[in-house]
């Protein structure tokens, strides 16, 4: 068994939980139950991982990879399959982001991009992190990232922010 004990797994839900079930979303719909099925392997293993976040984001894209497979399986022998969509932001007071809007600039994305992109942003991966994730080089994951945000800044009508220069006093 992992010597990953209640405490630290609290504190990775409590640090990771919600970009996890962001990253997940990206292909299926049962998010929560991937992460949650990504912290019950962790804890099942022998020895625990180097980088348990990095860990933790390909076993959550691997299930979540599962999860739409599965999903896919259902819809098609279901006739009465109007699931509803999760949304992959939730609003709170005083979002300056249009939740609805960057939730379709997003869907809006190519895979590698919008992948990229969360695992970034939400996620707090480098791009050496997302390039073994997603099995390509970290100067991939980087142009998906730069490109996913001039797309994403288009979409959303966002200009660049302007760097404040150091020597301007």
């Amino acid at each position: 068994m992992s010597d990953v004990g209640p405490q630290q797994l609290a504190r990775l839900l409590d640090e990771h939980g919600g970009a996890l079930v962001l990253y997940a979303r990206q292909w299926c719909s049962s998010a929560e139950d991937v992460v949650q099925d990504a912290l019950v392997q962790l804890v099942r293993q022998e020895r625990t991982p180097e980088r348990i976040v990095a860990w933790l984001y390909r076993v959550v894209r691997n299930g979540a990879i599962s999860a739409a497979r599965a999903e896919q399986r259902r819809r098609h022998h279901e006739t009465d399959a109007a699931a509803r969509e999760t949304p992959w932001f939730t609003m709170s007071d005083g979002d300056r982001l249009d939740a609805e809007a960057a939730q379709a600039a997003l869907a809006q994305l190519p895979l590698e991009q919008r992948e990229t992109i969360v695992a970034r942003l939400w996620g707090g991966l480098t791009f050496d992190e997302i390039a073994e994730l997603t099995g390509s080089s970290s100067s991939s994951a980087h142009r998906w990232y730069e490109a996913g945000l001039v797309a994403l800044r288009q979409r959303l009508g966002v200009e660049c922010p302007k760097k404040k220069s150091k020597l301007a006093t």
